[in-house]
């Protein structure tokens, strides 16, 4: 399973309700856990998402979901006011850009005889190319992330693993690009970390690393994963929601290529 920038899960069907003059429209998903009640998530691209046990029918998901209307349109209110005020990145001077949570301003310099590169100096990133363009600004930072996420991750697990006792041996690391999650736990128990997730706080990118360990041991979430996770770090859902309100500023302009 995954710890997703916005969950996803199987896809399911579309479903539809009125909430004063609006219909709003979201995607119902099988919850494959024992559970019978709903979750109902509000990502901050405006996609709903409704998990409800695969034996519930629409009728009774649409009532609940209904039931929560207000909450659902607050929340999409909200999320559209954000994204009016995300202006695309341009990778120029003077941009701002995260790093381990903090936001460093940009500096581009142009220097045809020298190594093109990124450095972190003085509370600045500077990015060093023989020629103006965006993109290659945009590459060089994409590298430099990589490798930074590479070096941190793997830090960060060895730090992990002293709290993950169920965990035998070091997990293989991969650090992959992904549009949707954070972070991902194979069958075989490989992790697989997205670089973006370099950019958040250091608690944020330990709550991701533990949650996949935690899959480790239990491959769903399971109320014995919440609980392993609730051992491990009591204050997780606080992270999780610092982790996902920062989502949007960290990935919102343009994918790593």
């Amino acid at each position: 399973m995954s710890v997703a920038i916005h969950k996803k899960i199987n896809s399911g069907r579309k479903l539809s309700f009125n909430y004063g003059d609006e219909r709003i429209y979201f995607e119902r998903l099988a919850r494959t856990e024992n559970v019978r009640r709903l979750l109902i998530k509000v990502h901050p691209d405006c996609r709903i998402q409704v998990a409800a046990p695969v034996q519930t029918d629409d009728a009774e998901v649409l009532a609940a979901v209904k039931k929560r209307g207000r909450w659902i349109y607050k929340q999409l209110r909200d999320f559209r006011t954000r994204l009016e005020h995300l202006t695309p990145r341009q990778y120029v001077s003077g941009e701002s850009h995260y790093y381990l949570g903090r936001q460093y301003l940009l500096k581009v310099g142009e220097a045809p005889n020298q190594v093109q590169g990124v450095k972190l100096l003085r509370g600045k990133l500077e990015v060093t190319i023989r020629q103006k363009s965006s993109e290659k600004v945009q590459r060089l930072l994409s590298d430099w992330y990589k490798a930074r996420a590479k070096e941190i991750f793997a830090k960060r697990l060895d730090a992990m693993l002293d709290q993950a006792l169920w965990v035998n041996e070091r997990p293989p690391l991969r650090i992959l690009t992904m549009q949707t999650q954070w972070g991902s736990c194979s069958p075989n128990g490989r992790l697989t970390l997205n670089p973006h997730l370099v950019k958040a706080p250091r608690e944020c990118i330990d709550y991701v690393i533990l949650h996949e360990l935690c899959h480790i041991a239990e491959h769903n979430h399971s109320e014995r994963f919440y609980r392993l996770m609730q051992q491990v770090m009591p204050q997780w859902e606080k992270t999780k929601r610092r982790l996902d309100d920062m989502a949007q500023k960290i990935i919102g302009d343009a994918p790593l290529p």
